[in-house]
């Protein structure tokens, strides 16, 4: 697994965070062994959600699926890097001038 997902939840967007006690059941359930949760970094504005994975790309489209399910879809966005690198390859939304960044 070369690659960290992340998935960016911006929490002025959310109406609640009650889905972050389920969303990594439902995200192993869905990911299965393609990919690795490697937990959360909680911030004022924000929540990410880290993950290992081959594919970044199609991990990201599967998540996306439990993500809708679960109705947070809206204000969420996503990359990923090389594990240990620095620079994000945005994924979501789709559009090429966002860049992407941790705090």
């Amino acid at each position: 697994m070369d690659y960290q997902l992340i998935i960016k939840f911006w929490r002025k967007s959310l109406a609640n965070e009650d889905f972050l006690a389920t969303i990594e059941a439902e995200l192993k359930q869905a990911l299965g062994d393609k990919v690795e949760l490697e937990g959360y970094d909680v911030s004022r504005d924000e929540i990410n959600l880290f993950m290992l994975t081959a594919d970044p790309r199609q991990s990201f489209r599967k998540a996306r699926d439990v993500l809708e399910r679960m109705g947070i879809e809206n204000g969420v966005s996503s990359a990923y890097r090389l594990v240990g690198g620095a620079k994000f390859t945005s994924l979501w939304p789709l559009r090429t001038t966002r860049k992407f960044k941790l705090p």
